[in-house]
């Protein structure tokens, strides 16, 4: 009888490991894996808070509302701090819910590559919602405006996730 030697033994037996490991990563990636296995049900889907492109149509709205704006100014394909705000903060289901009912979001993006141009119309928009809020250049920057247009506030990016960013913005518009 021939005996495997203990290297292999071991070595087939974490290469056993890893893929069990990684089918488990994709089980539950393609949610394919039942509801207690590496995988959160929530009792209603939640539907995702709207962003403006517009910051006319974002102050009509904050008007109707009575409801400040949220302004994003990003370059989404070339600033590491934009990139970084929107996937810990932005992007996260929990701050789409906080923002919901606090806010009218809008968002001005400029980006640099050619694959991610934008509209000539968008465009447009972006630098004139720029020449009014954003006359410095800084990104990524976050501006809080009143329903009624006045400036409360501007932020960038803060290290700490989308909890503590709420919190920082609620910091600043009690502050006003």
């Amino acid at each position: 009888m021939w005996l495997r030697p203990l290297y292999l033994t071991t070595f087939y037996y974490l290469l056993m490991r890893v893929l069990l490991f990684a089918t488990a990563l994709l089980a539950a990636e393609l949610g394919w894996a039942t509801p207690g296995f590496a995988q959160t049900t929530t009792a209603a889907a939640v539907p995702a808070a709207t962003w403006s492109s517009s910051l006319e149509a974002a102050m009509q709205q904050a008007k109707a509302t009575n409801r400040p704006v949220l302004a994003i100014f990003s370059g989404s394909d070339w600033c590491k701090p934009c990139i970084m705000l929107k996937q810990e903060v932005f992007d996260k289901p929990a701050f789409e819910q906080f923002a919901r009912d606090k806010f009218v979001l809008a968002h001005f993006d400029f980006p640099r590559s050619k694959k991610n141009k934008l509209s000539a119309d968008q465009t447009r928009q972006n630098e004139l919602a720029a020449s009014k809020l954003n006359q410095e250049g800084s990104f990524p920057l976050v501006v809080l405006i009143s329903p009624e247009g006045k400036i409360l506030a501007k932020t960038g990016y803060r290290p700490g996730g989308e909890a503590a960013y709420e919190a920082h913005l609620t910091s600043l518009l009690t502050r006003k």
